[in-house]
């Protein structure tokens, strides 16, 4: 089959030039002309291979949550005792990997904006991620398992927010919610499947060698974990303008002017390289991003419970094996939730209401978690708790919409408003003493709290970026300019 080149493309406009024109661009050497039909042809074909390493990336995102949350499943199986744990040890134990987190999103991100190979730094950092693991695995005393959390959460810092700024650059905002989604199902994903993974090695490996279960199940998750980020080196995509070998030239070249066309949608400076770090300098002065940083803190407080989910599982009253079976469920659900709420997200161009939606839900779910303590009911509020989660993924795509108009600034501030939520989860680790269960009504009135707050803080948000869109609006009715840029509400 032969593949016919994209036609040559104005660096400036981004408009199509026919055979025999020059444009600004030396970077295209495309003359051809093509039409719109098949510049959809190649579209397809370009987000259709793209989207085949996304979904690995959502492998590579899975094996990077089993790492960071396999402690609560361990906690079942004598980790605590083993390590000789006192008090709220293990509350520090779960909060100390998000200062790690915190201290490292906004640099690393900012030194990905200036790299051409991000697969190869992201990957390697995975590698080293797999390797803590498996010395947490060895660990004999709580002091050594802290300082292994502090340096895993370090070194997982880069994926994520690295990630869904590598995927901004290949994807266009209208597309961004579901490639958000994509990605970030990993999450749900493991929050489903890792308990019943960790179910089966305490079953099956609990005692081998004279080792305990939770130390098998550090191991066997860092192995996995070192395996697909080691693949993830060749598979993962790098940025549009490094050349690909898993492109055709004209899917390459295409790929670097759906960013043009972005650009000259009203994203003037996307193209443009960044100077230092200005786009740190200048997200930091933005303080749009603080307040979307605060609301999101807030809400990655509300959903603090999701580093316990074992542990509220287990206060329905059956034995470790079967209590971890019983988190599956309510995540596939939440899964499920999620594509549908974001692709429903993108065709209406909203995402207030795709935030608040699911953040109402949980709180209904921990409603009901307050007001019985039967173990159905209690187990139908698992359902609803979880749906709350997919007011996250959301969330993050609204920040990047907002701030896409620069991509090096964009790279800053979806890892500074990513590393406040995080910050959410370091006081949200206190959120749920033992002392507070097995009903934990205080935990759940905190995080009911946080979220009405949150939600709050997303109206007045939506109520700023109307009136911008207005104000920009008014200003090209008066000047007679064309439709520019639009902020998603």
């Amino acid at each position: 089959m032969s593949y016919r080149p994209l036609p040559q493309a104005d660096a400036d406009t981004g408009n199509y030039l026919p055979d025999g024109a020059s444009g600004s661009s030396s970077d295209d050497h495309t003359p051809s002309y093509i039409d719109e039909q098949n510049r959809m042809f190649v579209e397809k074909r370009l987000l259709r291979k793209l989207d085949l390493r996304v979904g690995f990336l959502v492998l590579v995102y899975m094996m990077n949550y089993m790492d960071r949350g396999n402690v609560a499943a361990a906690r079942l199986r004598g980790f605590e005792d083993d390590l000789n744990m006192t008090g709220n040890q293990f509350n520090t134990l779960i909060s100390i990997f998000f200062v790690g987190y915190v201290l490292m999103q906004a640099p690393s991100n900012a030194f990905l904006d200036r790299m051409k190979r991000p697969s190869v730094y992201l990957s390697s950092c995975m590698i080293v991620c797999g390797a803590i693991t498996l010395f947490t695995g060895a660990a004999q005393t709580y002091r050594t398992a802290f300082i292994f959390r502090f340096l895993l959460g370090f070194f997982e810092a880069a994926f994520f927010p690295g990630a869904i700024f590598l995927l901004s650059r290949w994807y266009k905002p209208n597309e961004l919610g579901l490639c958000t989604v994509l990605l970030s199902c990993g999450n749900s994903i493991n929050y489903a499947f890792s308990p019943l993974v960790a179910s089966g090695i305490f079953a099956g490996l609990d005692g081998t060698l004279g080792l305990t279960g939770w130390r098998w199940l550090f191991f066997v998750e860092a192995a996995s974990t070192i395996v697909f980020a080691v693949s993830a080196i060749w598979i993962s995509p790098d940025f549009p303008s490094t050349p690909s070998i898993w492109l055709l030239p004209d899917e390459q070249t295409l790929a670097k002017r759906r960013m043009k066309e972005d650009a000259a949608a009203g994203n003037e400076d996307q193209g443009k390289p960044a100077e230092g770090f200005s786009g740190l300098s200048e997200a930091l002065m933005d303080w749009r991003v603080w307040w979307l940083s605060a609301t999101l803190s807030l809400m990655g407080a509300s959903l603090s419970f999701v580093h316990y989910f074992p542990t509220l599982s287990a206060t329905m009253g059956y034995n470790a094996t079967i209590s971890l079976l019983l988190c599956a469920p309510p995540w596939i659900l939440a899964t499920v939730t999620s594509f549908f709420v974001a692709r429903h997200s993108d065709a209406t161009g909203d995402r207030f209401w795709h935030i608040a939606g699911p953040l109402l839900v949980g709180i209904v779910g921990l409603m009901i978690a307050i007001s019985t303590m039967n173990t159905a009911v209690r187990y139908l509020s698992l359902f609803f708790m979880t749906q709350a989660s997919v007011s996250y993924i959301i969330f993050l795509t609204w920040a990047l919409n907002t701030f896409s108009q620069s991509r090096s600034k964009s790279a800053a501030a979806i890892a500074l408003v990513n590393s406040m939520a995080t910050s959410g989860n370091i006081g949200g680790s206190y959120f749920w003493p033992s002392s507070w269960g097995p009903s934990y009504v205080n935990s759940y009135l905190i995080c009911i709290l946080t979220s009405v707050i949150c939600i709050a803080m997303c109206w007045a948000f939506r109520m700023h970026l109307s009136r911008c869109n207005e104000a920009a609006e008014a200003e090209e009715q008066a000047l007679g300019l064309s439709k520019g840029f639009r902020y998603i509400l």
